[in-house]
């Protein structure tokens, strides 16, 4: 009898202890974020908890790579950001912008690394508030994306083996029959059918690989932006890019554009609205991007 009444009594405190426990649960989830920065920020700051989330390849040098450390050699000064999840760090372009956003809003910065191919799902899904990775606008895109100011102008270019005959091409025209390849999912296949007739590859997931395939010869030509490319031929020597005369270079294709544009999900305009007035209060312009990408590629590693 005893024993019954010593079970119940402790089967009691357990009940007890698991009711208090969850109360306790309750009063901490009940604690809400104060924002006490700049008030312009405030509706964004409480509609995001107080973090910046930003989604990244982390893997498209200058504009974003992955790093063992958060050390930039030679920039004592600087260092790279945690990725969300991973013991590595990033850098590079975006994550320069995406600093002084975050410093402007007086948010705590979250990279988030996606691939690619994926990058638009983890926005849907709510993984993070906003894409960069160099992403511009499409007729695709948009039908689910608001964009924000334009973060970089950029222009595409032709990348070949070093020492071939293509690289003293200087006409698309010039470039009829090769085997071409580009990263997929980006509007750069548009561009390589402004060359005639050109044999198209399977298409990466990356520029790094576009790079190496060309430099082993699997391909004849890459495109891509002059960042990408610039960066690629930094870390693969055996790969250049082609000076192209103007008026016998790329066009835009309709419907696409060259001017890379951060965006969120459409329909958040206290995002589009927090963010313009973030960029217009950093004073972002051409001579900061161009200060900025500089820095980028002054500090990749060569690796990437």
């Amino acid at each position: 009898m005893k024993k019954t009444v010593r079970n119940f009594i402790f089967g009691i405190g357990l009940v007890c202890m698991a009711v208090a426990l969850n109360s306790c649960s309750k009063k901490k989830a009940e604690v809400k974020y104060e924002y006490t920065g700049k008030p312009e920020y405030a509706e964004f700051a409480n509609q995001v908890k107080g973090v910046l989330k930003v989604g990244i390849e982390c893997a498209y040098a200058p504009f974003n790579w992955t790093q063992p450390t958060k050390e930039i050699p030679g920039h004592p000064e600087l260092t790279a950001e945690p990725i969300y999840g991973s013991a590595d760090y990033t850098y590079g372009y975006d994550v320069i912008f995406s600093k002084l956003l975050a410093d402007e809003m007086g948010l705590k910065l979250e990279i988030h690394k996606n691939d690619w191919a994926s990058i638009w799902m983890g926005l849907k899904a709510g993984d993070y508030d906003l894409v960069e990775s160099g992403s511009i606008y499409s007729e695709e895109r948009d039908t689910f994306l608001d964009y924000i100011d334009p973060y970089y102008n950029r222009f595409n270019v032709i990348v070949v083996k070093k020492g071939s005959p293509y690289e003293k091409y200087t006409r698309l025209e010039q470039f009829k029959g090769l085997k071409f390849t580009t990263q997929i999912n980006t509007n750069w296949p548009a561009y390589i059918n402004q060359v005639p007739e050109p044999v198209i590859l399977p298409y990466p997931d990356t520029c790094t690989e576009v790079i190496m395939k060309v430099a082993m010869g699997d391909v004849d030509c890459g495109v891509m932006d002059w960042p990408t490319a610039y960066s690629g031929c930094l870390s693969n020597p055996n790969v250049v890019i082609c000076q192209l005369e103007k008026g016998y270079d790329f066009i835009t294709p309709e419907g696409a554009s060259d001017v890379c544009t951060p965006s969120v999900i459409e329909g958040n305009t206290v995002a589009v609205e927090a963010l313009k007035k973030a960029m217009h209060a950093i004073g972002w312009g051409q001579e900061l991007m161009d200060k900025y990408m500089k820095l980028a590629i002054e500090t990749q590693p060569l690796s990437n």
